[in-house]
């Protein structure tokens, strides 16, 4: 069943999986795992991924996972760059949208997001919206930010911000980042005693982190042992996910990790099968251990 990811915050405890993918293989691997759990879950996609499946594609699996899918879900735009991304993903059917303009000077950010808010408004759409305040440093599809450049959300500003741009969620930075190197030689901490603060001060918004994944040292170990070279990657801590859940996280994304479980499993059946030419065969392994991720995520998240 499609829905927003307002509706589903309101009506389920802990916090969601929002899980990106690409292709047949990610999209039922989130779903077989969804129906297994029987939770909620938020299926993403980034400009890039749509660029990458296609539209008509897109549409045709949009209408397959819905079919397949026991549990709500809620298709969701990762990132969008402009008002005009957003449009085009409310118009394919999408049920939640980002507008990410934490890059620009807050009173741009306000601005683009408001537009936004006020065309789904005005048009009688539903249909969620994601902002974001403050920048997570890390690399994701079109998003690469420099470690130097990330700013840590100020809980005084998200009051404004909020209040202003009438957004269903807030994606927060308070110590996460895209990709596997999370820190450089162990885990970052997270700043929950901040998290606290814009919880207290947004009443309540239901709030988002990016970057939260775990990065898995045994698949990464797998991935290194048949030929990849992943070094210094570390991931946020499930104590410290527990925690962002206890204080107003609702929604939690999760794409490295899919991707690194997804490719240990992959180079190991390519090593272990490598008299086999069928793409089948090793597609599902890779699927199957993208499930298991996933599996353990919305268990993880499940934690209210």
């Amino acid at each position: 069943m499609l829905s927003t990811t307002k509706e589903i915050f309101s009506s389920t405890r802990g916090a969601i999986a929002a899980f990106n993918w690409y292709n047949m293989e990610t999209a039922k691997a989130i779903s077989t795992a969804a129906n297994e759990c029987k939770r909620p879950v938020i299926l993403q996609i980034s400009e890039s991924g749509i660029r990458y499946m296609g539209i008509p594609c897109l549409k045709g699996m949009m209408s397959a996972i819905l079919e397949i899918t026991k549990v709500p879900v809620a298709f969701h735009l990762d990132h969008g760059s402009s008002i005009e991304s957003c449009i085009q993903a409310i118009s394919l059917g999408f049920s939640s949208v980002m507008i990410d303009k934490s890059h620009e000077q807050l009173e741009k950010n306000i601005e683009y997001t408001k537009q936004v808010v006020d065309y789904i408004k005005k048009h009688n759409i539903n249909t969620s919206v994601e902002a974001e305040l403050g920048t997570l440093a890390g690399i994701e599809d079109d998003i690469n930010v420099d470690e130097k450049d990330a700013v840590y959300t100020n809980p005084d500003v998200a009051k404004r911000f909020a209040e202003e741009t009438g957004i269903d969620s807030l994606a927060v930075a308070i110590g996460t980042s895209h990709g596997a190197h999370k820190g450089k030689t162990k885990s970052p901490k997270l700043d929950i005693e901040r998290l606290i603060e814009i919880h207290k001060n947004t009443q309540g918004l239901p709030l988002v982190l990016h970057g939260a994944s775990g990065v898995s040292h045994d698949d990464i170990n797998i991935c290194n042992m048949y030929g990849a070279k992943i070094e210094n990657a570390f991931g946020i801590t499930d104590d410290d996910i527990r925690a962002a859940i206890q204080h107003g996280v609702k929604k939690i994304n999760i794409d490295t990790d899919l991707r690194i479980g997804y490719m240990a499993a992959l180079r190991k059946g390519l090593h272990e099968n490598n008299s086999s030419i069928d793409v089948r065969k090793l597609l599902t392994m890779s699927s199957d251990r993208m499930r298991e991720v996933a599996v353990e995520k919305i268990k993880l998240f499940d934690c209210n």
